[in-house]
């Protein structure tokens, strides 16, 4: 991890699943916390068409469904009032785009995605490649299950 000089930013990824709920809501009290701005992203992975070439339905789809899960987990969670959010909706692999949004942020925040047995102890791949890729400190938040 290096570590970017931070500007007041805590980013958060958000992709709809319970865990970047609890995510976004523990992002939004820190932020409120520290007086800090707020970045929500949802990376979405790029779809090829038979040709190989982006395939611009499903683009237009996911981009919206981010966009509309986004608003509407938002509208349900901690209050916003005062804040300074900025919500972000970007094609990409998501673990790259969330390692990249880190460049410069005081926080990255993940959720976890625990399997098996060990389901509590366990990271998810996103959230695993944010903790040793990531330019900033991340807070994982477990799996409550």
């Amino acid at each position: 991890m290096s570590n970017d000089s931070g500007n007041g930013r805590i980013v958060v990824g958000f992709d709809g699943s319970p865990q970047s709920e609890a995510a976004l809501a523990w992002a939004i009290g820190e932020a409120r916390l520290r007086g800090r701005a707020l970045r929500v992203i949802h990376a979405f992975p790029s779809v090829l068409s038979i040709m190989g070439h982006p395939d611009p339905e499903y683009y237009a789809k996911a981009q919206n469904e981010a966009k509309t899960g986004m608003e509407q987990s938002l509208a349900k969670g901690p209050s916003l009032e005062g804040l300074d959010v900025e919500k972000i909706v970007e094609e990409g692999k998501p673990s790259e785009v969330l390692v990249d949004a880190s460049r410069g942020a005081d926080l990255l925040v993940v959720g976890s995605r625990g399997r098996g047995a060990f389901r509590g102890m366990l990271l998810g791949s996103v959230s695993w490649h944010c903790v040793h890729q990531a330019h900033c400190p991340v807070v994982v938040l477990p799996d409550e299950d």
